[in-house]
């Protein structure tokens, strides 16, 4: 691959805390590469315009909220996994056009993995936003048989029974107020949450039952949920997990490189402070 210079960056509205900036600089150093990677401050209705105004040197563009849908819609060519999540995170630049793929999948998926999940048959999601159906997804990665939302509203869980739908894997929701956590987290072999620490944190220690948890939040640090896994025993992954194995797939696709994984995690790592140790 050519060494002239090359520009990418992250999309997203707020933008201004995104981290991916610093794994990515942390790759591009890494593999000897004089590239830029910004962050850039766009909403979904400015996010058309805007990736249609960049020139053949963008390589690739990270995708953060709210602008998933969006950067699916305007892509050339689709990813299956990115058209069953019904979302793209990453927006790759080639001759064609733009090639849209979901790499927060390999977020979930990786975060598990490193984090001491091996295998099961069964679940759980707490809530039923964007990240539900990239989980959705890395269940069905994962070799998972059957998946269970827990929602507020189950009318508002409409996209992740779309997607699961799509993904032929069996969906069924409940309603927050009539699941008894306990008893759903001991039935099965995996937990994510997508739900804000005031709704989780009057459960957590019911929800430390699941063998393996992934907690998408990870700022204010640690989380009731984290605490209550660290005192029963348990497998913890985070959103920072999720972070740094979604962004291998993207410096990959960008690059054509093989993703210096080790150091990006000690980029993160480092400006994190250390707070979690972010396994491989």
């Amino acid at each position: 691959m050519p060494t002239e210079i090359r520009r990418a960056g992250v999309l997203g509205s707020p933008v201004a805390h995104s981290l991916s900036p610093v794994l990515h600089g942390a790759a591009y150093k890494a593999l000897g590469l004089p590239w830029s990677y910004d962050r850039i401050e766009c909403d979904e209705k400015r996010l058309p315009g805007l990736v249609a105004e960049l020139g053949p040197e963008w390589a690739g563009l990270s995708v953060t909220m709210p602008g998933k849908r969006a950067a699916l819609s305007i892509a050339t060519v689709v990813t299956p996994r990115a058209t069953a999540v019904g979302a793209a995170n990453t927006l790759v630049h080639r001759p064609d056009g733009w090639h849209a793929d979901c790499t927060d999948i390999d977020g979930v998926t990786g975060a598990l993995r490193a984090n001491g999940f091996p295998s099961g048959d069964s679940g759980v999601i707490l809530g039923a936003g964007g990240t539900a159906c990239a989980a959705l997804a890395a269940f069905a990665d994962l070799g998972l048989h059957s998946a269970t939302v827990v929602v507020r509203d189950p009318s508002r869980a409409t996209e992740a029974i779309e997607c699961a739908a799509r993904l032929s894997l069996p969906l069924r929701v409940e309603r927050w107020s009539d699941t008894d956590f306990a008893t759903l987290a001991k039935s099965t072999d995996v937990l994510v949450n997508t739900a804000p620490t005031t709704a989780t944190a009057p459960i957590a220690q019911a929800l430390a039952l699941a063998p393996v948890i992934l907690d998408v939040i990870y700022h204010p640090w640690p989380t009731l949920l984290a605490e209550a896994v660290a005192t029963a025993g348990g497998h913890l992954a985070t959103g920072l997990d999720m972070l740094l194995h979604q962004a291998f797939g993207q410096v990959e696709q960008f690059t054509g490189h093989p993703a210096p994984r080790e150091a990006m995690r000690a980029a993160l790592h480092e400006k994190t402070g250390g707070i979690l140790p972010l396994p491989l």
